[in-house]
């Protein structure tokens, strides 16, 4: 099954008119041959003078301070369209991450808005310790790039301890998981690497982590992934663990799952505005995933 031209115009016209600037300019990239500058300056417009990256990056938060995760954020886009460079990572990146390296060797997840502005209430109670979710993709991209540099050290440490103690805890999250495959796939130790991916294959597999109720209101969202979530491309390094079968049925609800509108729906948001922003983030994942599966009438 595909997703008919008919409903992807819908979906490009929700993402045109309801979207934040940088997923318009992502959508023009990845579908409309848009350049990659403007994908770089909608990502710069986030950028703080300290060099990290804040203004609501994630919509969770109006917050204008650097996050990191929004830092993180940032860099994974600038990697994923290629415009990503060592020059870029050392110059506008580096800095900001590790004036924030806590003594563990690791970057925090966030630090809690030091400002009055709208905010999810998670943001205001957060732990402000070394994470992995943070600091394993931001190696992954330094060993990407053959950067080396001092800081990686006690980093690396850091992250391969952390998966030692999180093991299976928040495998169902759909965004922590990417960025511990980011670290998996590019670190050089690879023994230690291969042994820790087969450990994810087998946590993700356990039951009870993927949502197949696909009726559920939840279904594809937080804490309720699908097997799309963990392979949205048939290349992913997660891809093999499912079946032919699996995806099939997951990229069909998906298809079914499109609102009258064209968007992709999310319960997340503070407001009527920022509800909108993040069904134009699922959207623009949802049409990414179903172009990497051949499953749109472009």
């Amino acid at each position: 099954m595909k997703l008919s031209h008919k409903k992807y115009l819908k979906a490009r016209d929700f993402i045109l008119t309801n979207a934040r600037m940088i997923e318009r300019r992502l959508f023009d990239f990845y579908f409309e041959n848009g350049t990659l500058e403007g994908v770089f300056y909608a990502v710069y417009a986030y950028r703080n003078t300290d060099g990290g990256f804040g203004h609501g990056m994630e919509p969770d938060t109006a917050s204008p301070e650097s996050q990191p995760l929004f830092s993180i954020m940032a860099l994974e886009t600038l990697d994923e369209v290629g415009y990503l460079t060592k020059e870029i990572i050392l110059k506008d990146f580096m800095p900001y991450f590790e004036s924030i390296t806590t003594e563990k060797g690791g970057i925090p997840w966030m630090f809690q808005p030091k400002s009055e502005y709208p905010c999810e209430g998670h943001f205001k109670t957060v732990k402000e310790w070394a994470a992995l979710s943070t600091t394993a993709p931001l190696l992954g991209i330094l060993e990407k790039y053959k950067i080396s540099i001092p800081w990686m050290q006690d980093a690396e440490e850091f992250v391969w301890n952390e998966i030692a103690r999180i093991q299976e805890k928040h495998v169902f999250c759909h965004l922590c998981i990417p960025r511990r495959l980011q670290f998996l796939q590019y670190t050089q130790q690879k023994n230690k690497a291969e042994k820790a991916l087969n450990d994810l294959k087998h946590w993700i597999l356990a039951d009870g982590i993927l949502c197949k109720d696909t009726t559920d209101a939840g279904w594809g969202l937080y804490g309720k992934p699908h097997s799309l979530m963990y392979a949205p491309t048939p290349d992913s390094l997660l891809a093999s663990i499912f079946s032919k079968e699996t995806i099939e049925a997951d990229l069909t609800a998906l298809i079914h799952k499109q609102k009258e509108d064209g968007r992709w729906d999310t319960w997340y948001g503070i407001s009527e505005g920022t509800k909108l922003e993040w069904a134009g983030m699922q959207t623009l994942w949802t049409l990414n995933v179903l172009k990497a599966y051949n499953r749109i009438e472009l």
